[in-house]
């Protein structure tokens, strides 16, 4: 096989048979690109599975020459892995051990949520900031999904028309195809029906929901955008991201007596581990507000 025809291979189990979403199939595409760039031919499934933990430290020690940080690392180090481990399969060696090599530590830092006064008004900034009203409508119909519901950015991007119109729950396909159902509530209903009401695309049942300029796919780094002019506007920190939205949603269910297994299922984690994190914000939430409340603190 050739370089081209091992990266198809790649690529097609993490779209098909890993379901991947199409962001991490191109990094870890793109991963093992530059893998195959650095070793000496032959370019085949038996020589990439041959490898060691000499040769991945090698290539890890030309990323980092390059000069990716410790966060970088430890994501080129798993796709590495999970590559040579495809490699393997291929090869006829799955249960040949992986390279044994310990990726950088990486110090998690906690979800910066923001207050619920500040969700709705930056999705009334980017409405107010809107080109044209549609747009406008557009961008507060995606922020107040993401606040109001809880979804990724990109769960909320790949809605289709089919959606419309909306009930009082809504079913989300997420990470590795998992679906969920989530419910909608009177705000963020009406903010997507004012969308739709105004997009000046016809809304076919199988295509997007939310449209860019031209009438395309809307992009996540035009929603970004949005929420980064909007927070200039309001006075908010750079970390009032649109994916802090969704930290919010989180946090203020939590903050409210809902539980972690609730929790987890609103949000589509596989993992209640995931879901855990956010015990740690509400604990930091509540210090802040102790410390500049009480009296003696």
């Amino acid at each position: 096989m050739n370089v081209p025809d091992l990266l198809e291979a790649w690529g097609n189990h993490l779209a098909l048979a890993r379901r991947r979403s199409p962001h991490t199939v191109r990094a870890y595409v793109a991963t093992a690109a530059r893998l195959l760039a650095a070793l000496p031919p032959p370019h085949d499934w038996a020589a990439l599975a041959a490898l060691d933990v000499g040769d991945v430290r090698r290539q890890l020690a030309d990323r980092r020459a390059d000069g990716i940080g410790n966060v970088s690392a430890a994501r080129e180090l798993s796709a590495i892995k999970a590559f040579l481990g495809f490699a393997r399969a291929q090869a006829g060696h799955p249960e040949a051990p992986p390279p044994r090599l310990r990726g950088p530590r990486i110090k998690k830092g906690l979800p910066r949520p923001i207050t619920p006064d500040d969700a709705v008004n930056l999705a009334a900034a980017v409405d107010e900031d809107g080109a044209e009203p549609w747009i406008g409508a557009r961008d507060r119909a995606v922020l107040l999904l993401l606040y109001g519901a809880g979804l990724r950015i990109a769960e909320a991007l790949s809605l289709t028309a089919a959606a419309l119109p909306l009930g009082d729950v809504l079913t989300v396909t997420g990470k590795g195809g998992r679906q969920r159902v989530v419910p909608i509530l009177p705000i963020v209903k009406a903010a997507v029906e004012d969308y739709a009401a105004k997009v000046p695309y016809p809304l076919d049942r199988h295509a997007p929901l939310f449209r860019g300029v031209k009438g395309g796919p809307l992009a996540q780094a035009m929603i970004q955008r949005a929420v980064a002019r909007a927070r200039v506007v309001l006075g908010l920190p750079s970390t009032a991201t649109p994916h802090a939205l969704r930290h919010s949603f989180a946090t203020h269910l939590l903050g409210a007596g809902a539980d972690l297994r609730s929790l987890q299922e609103l949000l589509g984690h596989a993992s209640l581990s995931s879901t855990q994190i956010y015990t740690k914000v509400d604990a930091a939430t509540l210090l802040d507000v102790y410390r500049t409340a009480h009296p003696r603190a």
